[in-house]
């Protein structure tokens, strides 16, 4: 296995910062993740296979809806290419605003097992720490990939699950696992 330069980091906090080229890169990687069997499915995004037409509309939603103190897109990328990103989010309400959500974890099947993910995990802390002034991080993983094992080897600690809430096809339905992270 050949080792990727280390990524480089692009942290998005307005729709207008998005090139076309950035936006293509996301729905494709999104595209490639669902159908790879990435946990990562939306509202509005059908079960897999999954087209580009399928997941554009749920990224553009991401997109409108970044914004310096509610939600912020985090993209690494190696040589120029895009390989993972993740969205963070915070709800600005006085008993929450602490804390942060992050969602969309992704790993381009082309750089998995590469150190992407952790390095987005990484970077996103930071990100949450210096320029969000959040004090812990939450988000929730799907049963039956070993993601909970990923996360846990970041300094996450399960907190809590949702036996069956998610229905990844009849008769296969998976516990959500509630995770945190105390910055």
């Amino acid at each position: 296995m050949t080792v990727p330069n280390s990524p480089e980091f692009l942290q998005i906090t307005r729709p207008h910062e998005i090139t076309p080229d950035l936006r293509r890169q996301l729905v494709g990687c999104w595209e490639a993740v669902i159908n790879a069997g990435g946990a990562v499915i939306a509202p509005g995004i059908p079960l897999p296979p999954v087209s580009v037409r399928d997941v554009a509309p749920a990224a553009e939603r991401l997109i409108a809806g970044l914004d310096p103190e509610r939600g912020r897109l985090l993209v690494a990328t190696v040589d120029g290419a895009l390989a993972g990103w993740l969205i963070i989010r915070r709800d600005l309400h006085p008993l929450v605003a602490h804390c942060g959500v992050v969602n969309h974890v992704q790993t381009h099947p082309h750089f998995r097992r590469r150190g992407i993910g952790t390095a987005l995990m990484t970077r996103v802390r930071e990100i949450a720490v210096e320029d969000m002034k959040l004090e812990r991080l939450q988000l929730s993983a799907r049963e039956g990939l070993g993601l909970e094992h990923f996360y846990r080897s970041l300094g996450w600690t399960e907190v809590g699950r949702w036996p069956g809430a998610l229905r990844v096809a009849p008769g296969d339905d998976r516990d959500d696992i509630l995770m945190s992270l105390t910055l």
